[in-house]
């Protein structure tokens, strides 16, 4: 008889070339690494400058836009943002600000969260970026989960890959691979979160 599913992960991020989306794939597969856990990939409508249009309901392609249902739904949340002047994008920051009605209800606390990020270059505001996104998970009463130094990669990184979340370096054309270490530390974290919210769901009584 096979486990049932017993608990999901929302991975929420906005991507403009690709690097955050493919950043997101490899925490998932650290988050299923972890038996009866699985995740739930979604990303956010692109923010108009034109006050008079507005996006689709259903992407034409990719993951499909976060619901304030999906966060509700969630054991664990890891969102993660480009880099844009040392902060989240606005796509990704006009959803967060969407969520009172999740902040009025409690729905998030106590629950585990982590953040990860992109930057063309080594001094693009990574840390900055990766901090501005644990200000409302804070708000929200969540419990921050980090990369600790435990995980050998994080010593000997030279491209992304930090103790506040994981990173990847993309170059000035968007076009570096993803190293050994990014790919390894994005994979711990994915892990990290899902074992948090796994050993919650069986500390519960019941």
């Amino acid at each position: 008889m096979t486990n049932a599913i017993s608990t999901e992960i929302l991975i929420l991020f906005d991507s403009k070339h690709g690097a955050t989306h493919e950043l997101a794939n490899y925490i998932s597969r650290g988050v299923e690494s972890i038996s009866g856990v699985q995740t739930r990939i979604r990303t956010v409508a692109p923010v108009s400058t034109v006050t008079e249009t507005s996006e689709d309901a259903i992407p034409t392609t990719g993951p499909l836009y976060a619901t304030l249902d999906d966060l509700k739904d969630c054991s664990g949340l890891i969102i993660g943002s480009p880099a844009y002047f040392g902060n989240m994008s606005a796509s990704l920051k006009y959803f967060i600000d969407s969520t009172t009605p999740i902040w009025l209800s409690g729905a998030l606390i106590d629950k585990p969260a982590a953040v990860f990020t992109s930057s063309s270059t080594y001094h693009g505001g990574q840390e900055s970026v990766l901090l501005s996104m644990m200000q409302p998970l804070l708000h929200h009463g969540m419990l921050l989960v980090g990369i600790p130094y435990s995980e050998t990669a994080l010593n000997t990184t030279s491209t992304g890959g930090t103790p506040y979340g994981a990173s990847h370096i993309t170059g000035m054309k968007h076009d570096l691979p993803f190293s050994e270490e990014e790919k390894i530390l994005a994979k711990a974290l994915g892990k990290r979160v899902a074992q948090i919210a796994l050993n919650q769901l069986n500390a519960k009584p019941g």
